[in-house]
């Protein structure tokens, strides 16, 4: 697998959703994407006794995707008898790969399923694990500026990348705060590197995620301050990333998908208890990756992969539902949706 150095760098919550902005005007065109890589009826080839399943990533491998990485390293996928290969996302994005069959399985967001689900052709696709269980997305700024809470983004600029979607959670957030949303400066997201972009001062604040960017800083001794989003609208705590299904794989391979599942949940157990083992085999497997902010990410996301939740991967009817009715009452989806659309626990170990 080759990857390019510079984008893991510029690992930011922006480039998770540019890629997966692109693949909508696929999955609109029809699925066009992947549909002659594999069979119509989605079934795994056998071979040396091991079914073979693709797995797309979202975005280039980072710590969201260890417990995948640690599946295939330790043979966790072997002993469920499958042979794992992940796949780099296509230009357009790993939605259209999973919801045309090119790929069985991948990695989305919640957010993200929505555009697909409410569309006049919605994406025969459906999340079956949480890879983390809370939204850990939100603010970060430079010490400096004092920006601790989204009403103090008044007067400052924000790096945006023009969807609807984020403008409207940044406008929830800052009068949920007690601001003025129209005080808050949109600027044109310019840099793929979060953390330079604060040092340059090509804008004030930013939407990262916190186990990446917010670790970034650290081992930079940059001085930052940083509020997810969470804190100020619950509606918010949505599943940010995901494991999704192609449905017609799904309803023909329910067994496949457990064991899938389960060896996957092995993997991310493996990184709750062993972040530093965990994040060597990421470094192993994929050596452009910065093993001291891996150790750093890793160490974090070891308490966010599991949370609260009873086991790794699963979903809260309320949550997932509170973020759909939010996404409804904004009228931000082409047509309204079924909040309790797009998801199941059926299939977790």
């Amino acid at each position: 697998m080759s990857i390019n150095p510079a984008s893991l760098a510029g690992l930011s919550r922006r480039s998770f959703m540019k890629v997966a902005g692109a693949a909508s005007v696929i999955a609109a065109a029809g699925l066009s994407v992947g549909c002659a890589q594999q069979g119509g009826d989605g079934a795994p080839a056998n071979t040396d006794g091991l079914t073979e399943i693709s797995f797309v990533l979202d975005y280039t491998p980072n710590t969201n995707h260890t417990g995948v990485y640690v599946a295939i390293a330790n043979g966790y996928y072997e002993e469920e008898g499958l042979a794992v290969t992940i796949v780099m996302p296509p230009e357009d994005g790993a939605d259209a790969l999973i919801g045309s069959g090119g790929a069985q399985f991948g990695v989305t967001y919640q957010d993200t399923m929505a555009n697909y689900l409410a569309s006049e052709t919605p994406m025969p696709y459906t999340a079956v694990a949480a890879v983390v269980q809370h939204n850990t997305s939100g603010i970060m700024s430079r010490a400096e500026d004092n920006i601790t809470s989204p009403k103090k983004m008044e007067g400052h600029t924000y790096a945006t990348w023009n969807l609807d979607v984020e403008q409207a959670t940044i406008r929830d957030v800052v009068e949920a705060d007690g601001g003025d949303f129209s005080k808050v400066e949109m600027v044109p997201y310019a840099v793929d590197d979060d953390v330079a972009g604060l040092r340059t001062k090509a804008f004030d604040t930013v939407w990262v995620y916190e186990g990446w960017a917010v670790q970034n800083a650290k081992i930079q001794d940059f001085e930052y301050n940083y509020f997810p989003f969470i804190e100020f609208d619950s509606a918010l705590d949505f599943y940010t990333p995901v494991i999704a299904v192609n449905d017609e794989f799904m309803a023909a391979n329910p067994d496949v998908v457990k064991a899938f599942l389960r060896a996957t949940a092995k993997g991310y157990e493996f990184a709750v208890s062993d972040p530093q083992a965990a994040a060597d085999i990421l470094v192993e497997a994929v050596p452009e990756l910065d093993p001291e902010l891996v150790a750093e990410s890793q160490e974090y996301l070891a308490g966010q992969y599991i949370s609260d939740a009873e086991r790794w991967g699963e979903f809260d009817a309320d949550r997932w539902a509170a973020y759909y009715q939010w996404l409804n009452d904004e009228k931000l989806v082409a047509t309204e949706l079924a909040v309790d659309a797009g998801y199941t626990n059926d299939y977790l170990a």
